[in-house]
């Protein structure tokens, strides 16, 4: 194909599941990205919270040319050397004791909440098969993990949903506990609720659901596909909480860009996932295990962790100072380099215009729900990228001002 790609391609050619911005990234370094135009663009969507190590890292590039260069794939009849170890160092660095891989987080999370299903009917029955998921929540796109996800707009065009999925309301322990009970097998809940808001759980939230489950044998499952692999200033959320979960579904930067994912737990409920159970075809594969291996081994390391938690303020401080100066948002909230804005009510529904007035000005930047604007950068974006681009965030902000009041 010879002809010059343009963006009206995609309208032309691609199924309609995406409203992509009106111009399209051709290359990227750093936290730069430049359009077919030539125009640079400071990237803090991070692909939603996947690039933790920003655009072309050069030890990403020779992980994947190296093993390239040996072979991409055999499928889950025979193991290799990069996915096995791997997995060795996700079992070093965290709870568990043994994992499972495939190809993104919505997968991890069906796996996970099959885990669960599994666990509760051979060990106490098939009417134990609840499971107690949260409003607002979001574990992926499949049937049951859009059914997990607590938002009716991402679910009700495909009915009928899988059965016994309850949501309580998120950070309210009553509310959980009127749900959760001894035909409960699993509770799913993010550390942080990304799409519904960048909403951090409380402690006392987080483990009061570790005693529900402990008490009523449900499997705790922590969804930290967009929370892991350092995006809170510890390599998982858990971490900065203290509460342990059973299982932990990973993906997103887990691969720095790369498509992976995977499911953490422990020796007790892995082993009812027997031969023949749950499979994947290019799970582990090669060349996304070469390249999440070396992404962990740049991340979980104190220099880049405790340089997330020093982002995080330079961020926050920023958009403080800009809130102060335009009245903008009725709160700075998140952990880490997951930040959200939630809009000041006069400005309820309108954080995708805020959005493109930020592209106009050179800033790629997200949006979790209609009323908030979302900033998930590269783990080790540099304080001059980050001034650069919340200077030009503060512009499109007075720029969206300026419309409003015309």
């Amino acid at each position: 194909m010879s002809q010059s790609i343009t963006r009206q391609h995609f309208d032309e050619w691609m199924m309609p599941v995406y409203a992509p911005a009106p111009f399209i990234p051709v290359r990227g370094e750093g936290s730069t990205l430049w359009d077919q135009q030539g125009k640079d663009y400071i990237d803090f969507a991070g692909g939603i919270a996947v690039n933790a190590l920003g655009h072309a890292h050069p030890e990403m590039r020779k992980a994947l040319e190296e093993q390239a260069g040996k072979f991409w794939h055999t499928g889950n009849g025979y193991t290799n050397e990069p996915v096995l170890k791997l997995a060795k160092q996700l079992i070093d660095a965290t709870f568990a004791e043994k994992v499972f891989f495939c190809n993104s987080g919505a997968e991890a999370n069906e796996a996970a909440l099959k885990l669960a299903r599994k666990y509760a009917h051979d060990n106490f029955g098939v009417q134990k098969s609840g499971i107690v998921a949260f409003k607002n929540a979001f574990h992926g796109r499949t049937l049951f993990t859009v059914t997990a996800g607590g938002q009716p707009a991402y679910s009700q065009d495909f009915a009928p949903l899988p059965p016994q999925i309850n949501h309580a309301v998120f950070n309210d322990l009553q509310s959980a506990r009127d749900l959760i009970n001894d035909e409960t097998c699993a509770v799913i809940v993010e550390p942080i609720q990304g799409e519904g808001g960048v909403v951090p759980a409380t402690p006392e939230f987080l483990q009061g659901l570790r005693e529900l489950c402990d008490k009523h044998n449900a499997v705790l499952i922590f969804d930290e596909v967009q929370t892991g692999v350092g995006r809170t200033g510890s390599l998982y959320a858990y971490m900065h909480y203290g509460v342990t979960p059973d299982v932990l579904s990973t993906a997103k930067a887990l691969g720095g860009g790369f498509p992976i994912g995977a499911l953490l737990t422990t020796d007790r409920f892995a082993k009812v996932m027997v031969v023949g159970t749950h499979g994947t075809t290019y799970g582990g594969n090669p060349l996304a295990s070469a390249v999440a291996g070396r992404v962990l081994e740049i991340i979980n390391t104190p220099e880049v962790l405790n340089g997330v938690k020093q982002r995080h303020e330079w961020f926050v401080e920023r958009l403080n100072h800009i809130n102060q100066k335009h009245q903008l948002f009725s709160e700075v909230r998140g952990l880490g380099l997951l930040i959200g804005c939630a809009l000041r009510p006069e400005h309820a529904g309108k954080a995708k215009l805020i959005l493109q007035a930020a592209a106009q000005e050179g800033l790629m930047m997200l949006i979790a729900g209609a009323s908030v604007l979302r900033f998930a950068p590269a783990l080790i974006v540099s304080e001059a990228e980050v001034q650069l681009g919340l200077d030009r965030f503060e512009r499109a902000c007075e720029r969206f001002l300026a419309g409003v009041s015309s």
